[in-house]
């Protein structure tokens, strides 16, 4: 095994720091498995290949009421927390319109519904991109 001292000469991290391919399908799976369990409503996953660089996956789910969607949010922080995902950001849990938790490989929208109708990130990230008219 190499040192990170000499993975910083070769310009390559050492391969522990390195993503396995299957990490976010997985982990993109099991988040869909939790929502699944805490009741949540309207769940779309989204392929965020050749969309976006920050992540592999987003998920939009809607709670019935703002507690319902904290309640969503703090099981997956939980469940992310509690599989080893060290670096699980949380925002939005104060007032629980629009909770978002970001992995690095899935970015997770929970939603109270009518602030779901109101954003309509589906429509956004889910439209085709116009075709490439350079010449």
């Amino acid at each position: 095994m190499r040192t990170s001292t000499e993975g910083a000469k070769t310009g390559t991290p050492p391969r522990e720091l390195l993503s396995d391919a299957t990490k976010p399908a997985k982990q993109l799976e099991e988040i869909l498995h939790w929502l699944d369990e805490a009741k949540a409503e309207k769940i779309v996953s989204i392929d965020l290949e050749g969309k976006w660089s920050l992540g592999d996956y987003m998920v939009i789910a809607t709670g019935r009421s703002d507690r319902h969607v904290g309640a969503i949010a703090e099981l997956l922080h939980q469940k992310l927390k509690d599989g080893g995902s060290g670096r699980v950001r949380v925002e939005g849990l104060k007032t629980c319109d629009w909770v978002l938790i970001d992995t690095g490989d899935v970015i997770v929208h929970v939603f109270r519904p009518e602030v779901r109708e109101f954003y309509n990130l589906e429509k956004l990230w889910l439209a085709d991109r116009p075709g490439d008219t350079s010449h």
